[in-house]
């Protein structure tokens, strides 16, 4: 039974850790949904704070602080490898390649700061809210507020001062209510899988 329930969380690490490095490289790109602009990183993203719920309510708060070091430490050894393997010398034009794996200071302190604060706080929220009955609660709430945090530290540093502050707080506000529903439309899915995990 132990081993089973440590091959799970091994397989939850993993999806984590690659949910994140993807959300990544594709957070340059963009699109519009109902006349707001958003990152594609959305629709990864918010997987790692669904695993990450995952992981406190089965787990607990050390195993899923664990994960979340993890996942950072792989994510930016992946900007590393990404940024040597662009400066390598050669006469093939790779602007494309270079503009898609780049990553230039500002924008990697932005998502590693976000990253970091808005996954602790999620963490801590289904930690200290995890004698509440309502398991629902304690997803949403804690990806909500996590999930904010993130928005307002990493749109902030991109774009204060770069964009008018209307349209920041209107990205902010957009970008945490678009995650916090993808949890609540996944919630089913994430359920069934807490409850497996404990039964194991």
């Amino acid at each position: 039974m132990i081993d089973k329930k440590i091959n799970i969380y091994i397989t939850l690490l993993a999806l984590y850790c690659v949910a994140l490095v993807i959300s990544n490289i594709i957070s340059n790109r963009t699109f519009e949904i109902w006349q707001f602009m958003l990152p594609s990183a959305v629709i990864v993203f918010p997987v790692t704070y669904i695993i990450n719920d995952v992981l406190t309510e089965c787990y607990g708060f050390k195993m899923a602080s664990r994960a979340i070091w993890t996942a950072f430490c792989l994510n930016l050894m992946s900007v590393v490898f990404f940024n040597i393997a662009i400066n390598l010398p050669t006469t093939t034009n790779y602007e494309s390649y270079n503009i898609v794996l780049g990553n230039t200071l500002k924008p990697l302190i932005a998502s590693v700061l976000a990253y970091l604060f808005g996954s602790f706080v999620n963490a801590k929220i289904m930690d200290v809210l995890r004698r509440h009955n309502s398991l629902m609660l304690r997803c949403v709430l804690s990806t909500f507020l996590g999930e904010t945090i993130d928005a307002i530290i990493f749109i902030s540093i991109m774009f204060i001062g770069v964009m008018d502050f209307g349209v920041v707080i209107t990205m902010i506000i957009t970008q945490a209510i678009f995650k916090t529903l993808y949890e609540i439309i996944v919630y089913p899915f994430t359920r069934i899988v807490i409850k497996k995990i404990k039964a194991a």
